[in-house]
């Protein structure tokens, strides 16, 4: 079958689709956690004693007593095999971005040749899978094989469940035989804590007896695409690189702003639905979805969680898009540019910090420039931003998210804090010296009776921010939507606790003078204006001028993977994880190892697609296409009728080029010899990169001129538009 009648019968069939039935709705409450082993059903099939010592773990992070595993193994098993599963699995999440995870049967074989079903203590709380097959950094040899998953109970179990029946799913840790992190999980929980550490020296120097242990919270905003599997499985690029290395921008884009927002369409609504009824079984608290901006573009968004079970929460929405996407004949794209000339996909990690007794930390209330508690601590996030905004951008860095940073679609690639006029102003006033007041919220009259006045906010939002306040938290907005959360997590904790113990240490020595409090505060707050200020900044971070003034200020602009990455080489980057306790210097190295070569990989993989794609599939119809022009030229002239020729040199000039070029490519990939990775990346992002560009400019104007009953994949038009 040629590409265009594979193209045609795509089209019939995805016209012709009956819909997959809609489920009657179900209610919330019907639905809500019934899937997981939450504390409610601890409570339900543990002895008090037992449940009281879990509970005090998840909740107040107390160590596990060793002794109620086996009890809690056994309830679990039991509810989990009451609920249809005959599998367990330790989940884990290695450095790929992705989940992993290892099946084992309940099952027991007796002396006598039976079996039981059986689930002990020690089998809940270590697991073994392999330590050298997934990205390690070198920390493991081929040869050294051993790595353990470890139970992490303040994450709850659950049941996921497939076609091919449940298994109960256990989040764990995992780590190396010699004790090094080999995920991202571990370093996301060392970083709750070195956070709590120090925002607890500070809160109780603020004067707060009684402070509850202090987490930080999330809520990610998912961006995705859903192209008809019709059309994806007829893309090489789609199928391995998850974007299209080629396709002609259609006549319509999303140049009229009528998809964000819109109606969702219907076939897409059914499969929302079914995503959240999975969601909610599981608990996760989807509370949003909408069209977003790109034609075929969409958006699911959570309540905020606690740092730990949201970033497990986002593992699974991200498993749960794709399945899903699968049994409604859809592919869901989770890469960050999967379409050239339209928006690309992110990952909004809402983020704030809080606790039971004081709340949450970064809500500046009615009157912020009298709130000293909210102050303080969103003068420590401006600090550790400032100072070590290189490593946000470096943990957001990849190949794919390249593709968005510094676009006028996302947030650009120099990290800067919006705070919004408000609080802009209050920060002002501090570095001149004292808070005289805040602005007010203001009332909003329409000027229409039957509509009612309401209060907005005291500042507007900023789109173009990558570090923006939004009310009672701060978004990260730079993060890709392919990406696990824990990174941008434990670099936000991270900055967060180093900052929080230095206004801890500036605190106690001013008290130790005998300074008042509070004019010690207004200092420390003073010279964090004063010192980081410059990284504040309100206006368009999409202008060329804001790229000159942040250069001014000082302010790193790392515009690619090749240059971020090699912030975690830094020696102050080695000692902020050192001394906070979350990253020992061979694992922060061992990153930088496993995303160098993942960044490596992927352009090469790419570059491999888009040569053997322009040789395979375009040239092969352009040849054609050239043969019936001539032929047709020819038998015309036969008769009296002269043509043009322009067209079909053209078509063979850019034939001509796009080889020409594809060939320079696939010379450029079989160099090796790089004295360091950093030259291979820089080598991949300079000289890879725009040869892949330009095979796909002369491609795509191919496009533009083959005849479309030869072009062998499916277009942009098609693919964007027919759903």
């Amino acid at each position: 079958m040629s590409g265009n009648e594979s193209r045609v019968q795509a089209i019939s069939q995805i016209v012709n689709r009956k819909l997959m039935p809609a489920q009657p709705p179900k209610r919330l409450e019907d639905m809500w956690a019934t899937d997981v082993f939450n504390l409610s059903k601890m409570q339900a099939s543990l002895p008090k004693s037992i449940f009281k010592s879990v509970k005090n773990t998840v909740q107040t992070g107390q160590k596990l007593d060793p002794s109620v595993a086996d009890v809690v193994a056994v309830a679990m098993k039991d509810w989990a095999v009451s609920k249809g599963a005959l599998y367990y699995a330790h989940v884990f999440y290695p450095l790929t971005n992705g989940t992993a995870e290892k099946h084992d049967g309940f099952i027991s074989v007796q002396g006598d040749g039976s079996v039981i079903s059986e689930f002990a203590g020690k089998v809940l709380v270590q697991g073994e899978p392999d330590g050298s097959s997934f990205p390690n950094g070198g920390i493991r040899s081929t040869a050294a094989a051993r790595g353990y998953t470890a139970w992490d109970v303040t994450s709850p179990a659950y049941v996921m469940e497939t076609d091919n029946g449940m298994t109960l799913c256990i989040p764990t840790v995992f780590i190396s035989w010699t004790g090094e992190a080999l995920d991202k999980k571990t370093p996301l929980l060392r970083s709750i804590a070195a956070m709590n550490k120090a925002a607890t020296r500070v809160l109780k120097l603020l004067g707060n007896t009684e402070v509850a242990p202090v987490n930080s919270s999330c809520g990610a905003e998912q961006e995705y695409f859903l192209i008809d599997s019709n059309f994806a499985n007829s893309r090489p690029d789609l199928m391995l690189a998850g974007r299209t290395l080629f396709g002609k921008p259609p006549a319509k884009g999303q140049q009229f702003d009528d998809h964000y927002f819109g109606a969702i369409p219907e076939r897409v609504q059914v499969f929302m639905q079914e995503v959240e009824e999975r969601m909610y079984r599981l608990g996760i608290p989807a509370k949003t979805r909408h069209n977003e901006v790109a034609p075929g573009q969409f958006e699911i968004a959570p309540f905020f969680e606690s740092a730990n079970v949201a970033s497990d929460h986002q593992q699974l929405t991200m498993t749960i898009l794709r399945n899903t996407a699968k049994k409604h004949g859809f592919m869901c794209l989770l890469h960050e540019k999967p379409f050239a000339g339209i928006n690309g996909s992110g990952k909004h990690v809402n983020w704030s910090v809080g606790n039971a007794t004081q709340g949450n930390l970064l809500d500046p209330g009615d009157t912020p420039h009298s709130n000293v508690q909210f102050l303080v601590f969103c003068g420590a996030v401006i600090r550790g931003v400032h100072k070590y905004g290189p490593l946000l951008r470096a943990v957001v860095a990849t190949a794919s998210n390249d593709h968005r940073l510094g676009a006028n679609e996302a947030p650009p690639a120099i990290i800067s804090v919006y705070l919004g006029s408000q609080l802009e102003d209050i920060f002002e006033q501090i570095t001149k010296g004292g808070i005289q007041g805040s602005q007010g919220r203001g009332i909003m009259n329409l000027g229409v009776e039957t509509l009612p006045t309401f209060i907005k906010d005291a500042g507007d939002r900023n789109r173009t921010s990558p570090f923006a306040f939004t009310g009672n938290r701060f978004e990260f907005r730079a993060v890709g939507s392919g990406q696990s959360v824990s990174g941008p997590l434990v670099a936000m904790n991270t900055i967060l606790a180093d900052s929080l113990d230095w206004v801890a240490n500036k605190l106690e020595s001013d008290l130790a003078k005998g300074t008042e409090l509070n004019a010690a505060i207004q200092t420390v707050l003073k010279e964090v204006m004063d010192d980081h200020g410059a990284v504040v900044f309100g206006g368009n971070g999409y202008s060329e001028e804001w790229h000159k003034m942040a250069a001014e200020r000082g302010l790193a602009n790392l515009r690619t993977t090749a240059d971020a990455l090699t912030v975690l080489k830094a020696g102050y980057i080695e000692d902020l994880f050192e001394k906070t306790g979350v990253l020992t210097p061979v694992e922060l190295e061992s990153r930088y190892d496993v995303y160098a070569e993942q960044y490596l990989l992927a352009i090469e993989v790419e570059a491999k697609l888009v040569g053997s794609m322009a040789k395979t599939m375009i040239y092969p119809a352009a040849v054609r296409y050239l043969a019936e022009l001539s032929g047709t030229i020819s038998k015309l002239k036969e008769i009296g009728i002269e043509l043009e020729k322009e067209s079909a040199e053209k078509v063979a000039t850019l034939v001509k080029s796009m080889m020409d070029t594809a060939s320079k490519l696939s010379a450029a990939l079989s160099k090796h010899d790089f004295a360091t990775t950093e030259d291979h990346m820089q080598y991949a992002s300079q000289t890879i990169r725009p040869l892949m560009d330009e095979v796909r400019q002369y491609a795509d104007a191919l496009e533009g001129e083959v005849a479309d009953d030869l072009w062998p994949l499916p277009t942009y038009q098609e693919m964007l538009f027919i759903k």
